[in-house]
């Protein structure tokens, strides 16, 4: 396969700037995808991004927008649209989120959590399928985690939120594959990110985690962004509407 394969495409990654959503967005630019690079607070950040994206020969457009705010995730789409003549990936990796009890979640917590993770990917996919159904190509990926399915301490809106996210895919994953578009999840273990700050039992996590995967390391961005590309390649084309784990075995065991 070409390694420059992704030449000529666009995507539309949110919360790119770092972590994740940075190892994804430097995996497609590797093969040649031009990267629409979101961030909410970090603009230093996407910018260090955005320009080893171009360091790499692909193009980059940094754009600031709240995943909160529906305006703000079609003026994403469309600024990427208008900076490289169309929108042929979409990827929903902006997470957010209040880490508390279940008992002690509100509807303000509750409507954030699932505003961002999920419903943004929603919209994002609705202003970005036009773009792909023009060329009878597309691409739809997800970042979701093993809080969608397992009960997680003070993950309570954010696990709901995941499982949401894997929902929306699937239907999505249907109604677009007639149309050359294909949607799945990735659900990465734990990944050391600055993500993992907010976690109160931070070090407890990364020691469980590190103990208990039996490829003997945690997964990196690097990994997550490698099988985003292979995704997003002709090659996985009749891998439709699933949830790919890639976190070295960990949840076999966890």
């Amino acid at each position: 396969m070409d390694n420059k394969y992704l030449t000529g495409k666009s995507a539309v990654i949110t919360g790119s700037g770092r972590g994740i959503g940075r190892g994804i967005a430097l995996a497609l630019a590797r093969r040649g995808c031009n990267v629409a690079v979101n961030y909410a607070r970090r603009r230093e950040a996407a910018e260090e991004t955005a320009a080893a994206i171009e360091a790499l020969g692909s193009r980059a457009v940094v754009v600031k927008a709240n995943m909160a705010e529906e305006g703000d995730v079609r003026r994403l789409v469309e600024t990427a649209a208008d900076s490289f003549d169309g929108v042929d990936i979409f990827v929903g990796n902006a997470a957010s989120g209040v880490l508390k009890p279940v008992l002690e979640i509100t509807p303000k917590h509750w409507a954030w959590s699932l505003d961002v993770n999920a419903r943004s990917i929603l919209i994002g996919v609705q202003a970005a399928a036009p773009f792909m159904q023009a060329k009878s190509w597309g691409r739809v990926l997800s970042v979701t985690s093993i809080g969608s399915r397992r009960v997680l301490a003070e993950y309570s809106a954010v696990g709901v939120s995941k499982a949401a996210i894997e929902a929306v895919t699937r239907y999505l994953a249907v109604e677009l594959a007639p149309h050359g578009i294909i949607a799945n999840c990735i659900s990465p273990g734990v990944v050391l990110t600055d993500a993992l700050d907010f976690f109160p039992s931070k070090e407890e996590i990364i020691a469980n985690a590190q103990q208990r995967t039996p490829a003997g390391r945690l997964v990196t961005p690097e990994d997550v962004g490698e099988l985003a590309a292979w995704l997003c390649s002709d090659a996985a084309s009749m891998i439709v509407g699933q949830t790919i784990e890639i976190d070295g075995g960990y949840t076999l065991l966890a």
